[in-house]
């Protein structure tokens, strides 16, 4: 039942209790092919120096071919977590959910590199205050940053910030983007479609989650969602536990809608 219950409805040993499951949680992002090339048994390269050595070994015949293949690694992860006053039932915990992913607990880190940034009338970037290892320290050195908690949305105004000052050092891997907004939007709508067209071009993934999106009676009708959608891989829910299994589960098969597609999928 606690896994199905609407994050605004929380309360006390509860909202306890989310958060304790939210760090146990383990996010991983589907791997990339690099350029980089490393030894590997079933690779397509030969590997002429390894093999010329090994070859010493055994009277100057080539007898094994070592081979190479390209190297595997992780995406990284943008997160761009609206923090506006509609947004408020959702937003601190939400906030909860970054630092958790962020943090992992396994060894394998899962993700290659995390960055985090909060937006309302501005974007604010988070990554250096939830480097911080104390969880407690590390949201309250980020709600102190965060000097727009609270009040209105400007989404086209923040997402044109990250695109000239953030996207090409952040996007340039191949990284995934995620944008936390219930989409109501006081800004610029034909710059918010603007920008997030720009955005959707420069990044692997671009998935938007919505935490109004849980209720049945949803329909994305409001301004911002109007203007996004269109630019959006995947429309997803963040109201609850289970949709954010659902959303460690896509980010690993790396699923939906073809990349660069522009086709959201709504789970």
């Amino acid at each position: 039942m606690l896994r199905q219950k609407d994050f605004a409805q929380l309360e006390g040993e509860e909202l306890d209790e989310i958060k304790r499951l939210m760090a146990t949680m383990r996010w991983q992002l589907e791997t990339r092919r690099t350029r980089r090339l490393r030894p590997d048994r079933h690779g397509h390269r030969l590997d002429l120096r390894r093999t010329l050595r090994r070859s010493l070994t055994q009277g100057g015949e080539m007898i094994d071919l070592v081979r190479r293949g390209r190297k595997h690694r992780r995406r990284p992860l943008v997160l761009l977590c609206d923090i506006s006053g509609s947004m408020e039932p959702y937003s601190r915990l939400l906030l909860h959910f970054i630092y958790a992913v962020s943090h992992p607990r396994s060894a394998d880190p899962g993700i290659s590199r995390v960055e985090a940034f909060a937006f309302g009338t501005r974007l604010t970037r988070l990554t250096r205050e939830l480097a911080e290892r104390d969880v407690d320290r590390a949201l309250q050195a980020a709600t102190h940053r965060i000097e727009d908690w609270g009040g209105g949305t400007r989404t086209g105004d923040a997402l044109r910030e990250f695109n000239f000052t953030w996207s090409r050092r952040l996007l340039g891997q191949g990284a995934a983007v995620l944008i936390i907004s219930d989409g109501w939007d006081r800004g610029d709508i034909d710059l918010l479609g603007h920008e997030m067209e720009r955005l959707h071009r420069s990044c692997h993934r671009l998935i938007w989650l919505n935490p109004l999106l849980g209720s049945p009676d949803y329909q994305p009708l409001t301004r911002g969602i109007v203007a996004a959608l269109p630019h959006v891989d995947d429309f997803l829910p963040v109201h609850n536990l289970a949709s954010l299994e659902q959303l460690g589960d896509l980010l690993f098969s790396g699923g939906g809608s073809a990349p660069g597609s522009g086709r959201p999928s709504a789970r």
